[in-house]
């Protein structure tokens, strides 16, 4: 299973064409940070997480995942419907739906130019983001039950990655909300990052709740099920 897993995470980075693997030039920086309602099986929310790591930016992430409520019904609150992506920018005071508006939003705000053509809003990009996550199945997609941690976790991570996506994925299911540290290749958050760590490897997970810090994909999901889970 935990070959699957990979491998299929995987794929789905190598039918993205690499995108999250590494930053793009990058313009001003939000004072706030950003907040998006999400869920990790949903590909429009891929082309968002995309983006925030090409622009090198960090967001805090509620997860939204279907059949859920912990964040779901605080959207339903917030902005009358329950779609995704949402993006919160407290920097700019708008908050949005729709995957291509928030993408055209990140780039303009605090990017140099225009978003990549496979984030951009066309059929074959549609297209294309589908199909790239299907061999991941409900994963990320779908509840499951947990108890809410007092503070949101972090994770640092980078969208390429298929290690950190099997994280993604975990943190998602048990509506564990967390603050994204992008780390992408150009970051320049990566020397304060190994400087914490003592390396340059992710997914890293740090829970303010227990004072736990690690590294390795299949340790941290462990911990999360153990920790928050309540299967």
């Amino acid at each position: 299973m935990r070959f699957f897993d990979v491998a299929t995470a995987t794929v789905t980075t190598i039918l993205r064409g690499g995108l999250g693997l590494r930053t793009g030039p990058v313009g001003p920086r939000p004072e706030q940070t950003l907040i998006v309602y999400e869920f990790e099986g949903c590909p429009f929310c891929r082309k968002v997480r995309e983006a925030l790591s090409i622009l090198d930016l960090d967001a805090e992430v509620r997860p939204c995942p279907k059949r859920g409520h912990r964040f779901r019904d605080e959207l339903m609150e917030r902005g009358g419907k329950a779609q995704f992506p949402y993006l919160v920018d407290p920097n700019a005071g708008v908050e949005m739906y729709e995957s291509a508006d928030i993408v055209d939003h990140l780039f303009a705000e605090y990017g140099q130019g225009s978003a990549p053509a496979m984030l951009r809003e066309s059929a074959p990009a549609t297209f294309a983001v589908a199909l790239s996550g299907l061999g991941r199945g409900s994963a990320g997609a779908f509840v499951r039950p947990s108890k809410p941690p007092e503070r949101p976790l972090e994770l640092y991570s980078f969208e390429a990655s298929p290690f950190c996506r099997l994280v993604r994925e975990r943190l998602c299911e048990l509506e564990l909300p967390y603050r994204l540290h992008n780390v992408a290749r150009g970051s320049a958050a990566r020397a304060a990052f190994v400087e914490r760590s003592g390396k340059m490897q992710v997914p890293y997970l740090v829970d303010p709740n227990t004072g736990v810090e690690m590294f390795e994909s299949a340790d941290i999901n462990e911990y999360l099920d153990a920790t928050y889970g309540l299967d």
